[in-house]
């Protein structure tokens, strides 16, 4: 993404320290584009670790801090304070710094889900509204420069009449319950305390969020079977769910961790009464577009035409995951700096979408497949 502006805006960090993962990929991604630059961070829970962790990351001393409490307090009170946080926590823990720093009036950057529980969602949702800060929901995906095209594609109408919409991501690493022998991503993520849902939460809200993303459709209801295959383990590891639209369309989502080959298979279909679009994770610069009745397109990052808002090297040069993250950072520090909204960048909303899709999902299967309401 080319940009003419050099202002680098101050970001602090939630969370993140020594051996975790996504914090790295948020600290690459925001960056990526010189936007950004970290100055503060509440790393760690444990305070020599969080210290250890604002050491080799830069961070001076006096803006390491022992809570996030402390952090949105003191940088509140400072001049030349943090401009934007970002919450790199387990689920469990986005609700209460969300809540301090949009009280404290600096914006939120939040990894998805948006919380654990409704009721934490909606605490967050209650803060926001009384901030004059932003919150921002960083489900990547949506800043794939074929799935904005897609996106674009499907509001112009040249798909018609949208009939299908086909959501699955299946992953295989959590096929053995790994959980039970130390491994710390797998620990939290089947923790119910700590992630509040399992495959339908970490991925199958990434599903859902690009289904309504694309296809610009919200669900009215849905019914849901969730499973646990792995032994012993708490949370579901993987999921089959059926969707309908008000508008007359249906769909069908599919969520795993334990579909043996599968490394990360993020895949989209939308299909409507004039055409359709497929499009796969794993290979992420190509899409394929079909009219009924005439040969399929491959539509590449380059092909599509796509401008420089949405991509950031030359064309056949591939873009991914960190990219996608950095769209993301780059389009929020233009809000920031300006003011004005992005229809593409994901914030409350979306964050309360993927929160009612869990809730309603665990509610179904529990029900025997019942349909759930909006």
């Amino acid at each position: 993404m080319m940009t003419d502006h050099k202002t680098r805006l101050k970001l602090g960090m939630v969370g993140g320290g020594q051996g975790a993962f996504i914090g790295a990929v948020h600290r690459i991604a925001a960056r990526m584009d010189d936007r950004f630059q970290l100055v503060a961070g509440a790393l760690s829970s444990d305070p020599a670790r969080a210290s250890a962790s604002a050491a080799e990351l830069g961070i001076d001393p006096d803006r390491s801090y022992a809570s996030f409490a402390e952090m949105a307090e003191a940088e509140a009170a400072r001049e030349d304070g943090i401009d934007a946080v970002a919450i790199v926590t387990p689920n469990h823990l986005h609700a209460g710094p969300s809540i301090a720093f949009l009280n404290a009036g600096i914006h939120v950057i939040c990894d998805k889900p948006l919380a654990a529980s409704v009721a934490e969602a909606e605490a967050i949702k209650e803060a926001a509204r009384s901030s004059s800060a932003r919150f921002f929901l960083t489900h990547n995906y949506t800043g794939y420069p074929l799935l904005r095209q897609a996106r674009a594609m499907v509001a112009r109408g040249d798909l018609g009449r949208i009939r299908l919409v086909q959501a699955e991501y299946a992953q295989d690493w959590l096929t053995n319950v790994i959980e039970q022998e130390g491994h710390k991503q797998a620990a939290w993520r089947t923790d119910p305390a700590q992630s509040g849902a399992g495959a339908i939460g970490d991925i199958g809200t990434h599903a859902f969020n690009i289904a309504c993303f694309v296809s610009g459709l919200a669900p009215e209801a849905l019914s849901a079977e969730l499973h646990s295959f792995g032994p012993g383990r708490q949370v579901d590891d993987n999921a089959h769910i059926l969707l309908r639209y008000a508008e007359g369309a249906r769909g069908m989502l599919w969520a795993s961790q334990i579909a043996v080959g599968c490394e990360n298979s993020l895949r989209l279909r939308i299909y409507g009464d004039k055409g359709g679009l497929e499009w796969e994770h794993q290979d992420p610069n190509q899409m394929t577009f079909t009219r009924f009745g005439e040969p399929k397109q491959i539509l590449t990052r380059g092909g599509a035409n796509i401008g420089p808002d949405w991509t950031r090297v030359p064309p056949g040069h591939p873009e991914g995951y960190l990219e996608g993250f950095a769209t993301l950072y780059t389009d929020i520090a233009e809000v920031i700096e300006t003011g004005t909204d992005n229809p593409m960048l994901p914030g409350l909303q979306a964050g309360l979408d993927g929160m009612w899709f869990i809730s309603a999902a665990q509610t179904s299967s529990a029900e025997g497949g019942a349909w759930i309401p909006r």
